[in-house]
């Protein structure tokens, strides 16, 4: 096995003791249809060559990642703080102990990573349109410190030309905000329906959370089958990771 993972490392202005990265679904021994890099133990996949997927990112985030804290997501709000032990239901994680790995897992969901280099916190979230509306990214941001100086990345995630969903998915998120409009244009293929834009709803919520260095957000996991595994382009796929630790 090599730690050579081609991963996405953010470009954003973070302080040199943040480690930050987004795998990609490249590089490890998974079959199909969860080929290669998938690190889901619950999608079906042989468990042993999740083990061996896991211990690729484990090489590659090397010995100051001590302990990675995969959770159970639930597409919930609930936050964790790390070190935590056992089973952790939780859609974010936050840590100020270095060697924790923040990590959350998709296959078309929002992932959000979070650094607040004047508090020494960092995050990660995982933002399907539920818990992005119900306010999963400003719990987390609660736990950071000064919203003002904190730093988020939008990992890769549906894009706005293919999240296509019903009305009352638009009108939840209206009910608390009503910019959100401003995030759904109307289906070019099905009347009634609309195309949602994750990463505009992030910028959005973020940004009434105080939240205002927001950076990355122009994938789409739909549209990139190289690179990225999707639920809702294929079903039964893996999961990638994106995570965050202080080394």
């Amino acid at each position: 096995m090599t730690s050579e993972l081609p991963l996405i490392v953010p470009e954003w202005p973070a302080p040199s003791w943040v480690r930050a990265a987004c795998t990609t679904r490249i590089g490890g021994v998974s079959k199909a249809p969860w080929n290669s890099l998938n690190l889901g133990t619950h999608v079906g996949d042989n468990p042993e060559d999740v083990v061996k997927n896991r211990a690729l990112l484990g090489q590659w985030a090397g010995p100051g990642a001590q302990s990675f804290g995969w959770l159970n997501q639930v597409h919930g709000t609930d936050v964790a703080e790390l070190p935590q032990a056992g089973h952790i239901t939780a859609d974010a994680s936050v840590t100020s102990r270095p060697g924790n790995v923040c990590v959350v897992m998709t296959a078309d969901c929002l992932p959000v990573l979070f650094c607040n280099p004047s508090s020494g916190r960092v995050a990660a979230a995982h933002a399907g349109w539920r818990g992005l509306c119900d306010g999963v990214l400003e719990r987390t941001v609660e736990y950071l410190g000064n919203p003002g100086g904190v730093l988020a990345w939008l990992g890769p995630a549906i894009g706005p030309e293919q999240f296509e969903v019903g009305a009352e998915v638009r009108e939840a998120f209206l009910l608390t905000d009503s910019q959100a409009a401003e995030a759904f244009v109307p289906s070019p293929r099905h009347p009634g329906r609309y195309l949602a834009n994750l990463y505009e709803l992030a910028r959005q919520r973020l940004a009434l959370a105080g939240v205002l260095q927001v950076y990355g957000g122009d994938f789409c996991t739909v549209s990139d089958s190289k690179r990225f595994f999707s639920y809702r382009r294929d079903g039964q796929t893996g999961r990638m990771a994106s995570l965050i630790f202080i080394s």
